[in-house]
């Protein structure tokens, strides 16, 4: 196995401010993300009327939308700081407003039983990587079919638990060889319990082949308060201890290694059973 792909999660932590974007992807790639995603979306196309009639609440989330004049110069920004760009399209029309920018697109758990999207996202020809938070197994294989029925050749499902934050006790991180057993496709894991034992479990016990993660920069953005977001010195160091941990998987080859070879010499003679080995015993015995 090799190490897992860390995606971080803007979300609507961004303030549709471009300069507080470009200090994600800056961020993102100083912890050593792989890629950062973002989210398009119109408030009017997300909800139904029924409920932004009736709900200040969620019609206060048009000032989390992303402009879409932004995305040209996200993936601009992507390029100059060598880490890939993805967005989730949360209406139609996005996947062909997102497609020549994107290096891979992601359906969001809300979206997963929208059949017409994932479809969509498969006639690109891009990758795409789907969470399947409140999902049974019936829907993950509806959308796997979906996509693969539309000619969509590379996909990567992401176990969810969609609680914000996600209870440790919750994550059922077993399902990720569950869902990896029933669909044959990459499973990893995407993490709202802002625990970093739950991030390197899904990674060393169950192979979780790619992790994403909410992130925030300042606890100033839209969702922080919710709890299931990941300041930059929080997940940083997640990140470069599983990095470390696959560097410290060898050749399998049971042989000594450089940083012993100096103590080799100090092991128990044979003879006598004393340390160190008779030859350094002589050199020993030879010095001034």
């Amino acid at each position: 196995m090799t190490r897992p792909f860390f995606i971080s999660e803007v979300s609507s932590n961004h303030a549709r401010d471009m300069d507080r974007c470009v200090e994600f992807i800056e961020t993102s790639a100083r912890i050593n993300c792989d890629a950062v995603k973002f989210q398009l979306f119109k408030l009017d196309e997300l909800f139904a009327p029924e409920i932004l009639a009736k709900s200040e609440e969620h019609r206060r989330r048009r000032q989390w939308e992303l402009p879409v004049e932004f995305v040209p110069e996200l993936r601009a920004v992507c390029d100059e700081n060598a880490i890939q760009f993805s967005c989730t399209p949360f209406y139609l029309k996005a996947v062909d407003e997102l497609a020549p920018h994107v290096h891979f697109f992601k359906v969001a758990s809300y979206e997963l039983i929208w059949l017409d999207l994932i479809k969509e996202c498969a006639q690109t020809g891009l990758p795409l990587v789907m969470s399947t938070g409140m999902a049974n197994m019936r829907e993950i294989s509806a959308a796997v079919e979906a996509f693969k029925g539309a000619g969509g050749t590379q996909l990567t499902l992401l176990h969810c638990v969609s609680g914000y934050p996600a209870p440790v006790d919750n994550c059922n991180l077993s399902a990720i060889e569950a869902i990896r057993a029933a669909t044959g496709v990459s499973v990893g894991w995407s993490d709202h319990s802002r625990r970093p034992a739950v991030i390197q479990r899904a990674i060393h016990k169950y192979n979780a082949e790619m992790i994403e993660f909410h992130l925030d920069l300042d606890e100033e953005g839209a969702e922080y308060k919710t709890g299931h977001c990941w300041l930059p010195d929080e997940i940083g160091p997640v990140i470069s201890d599983a990095h470390m941990a696959f560097g410290a998987d060898g050749n399998g080859i049971k042989e000594p290694v450089p940083a012993e070879a100096p103590d080799r010499a100090w092991r128990a003679d044979p003879s006598d059973g004393l340390r160190p080995t008779l030859p350094m015993r002589e050199e020993w015995a030879a010095k001034q």
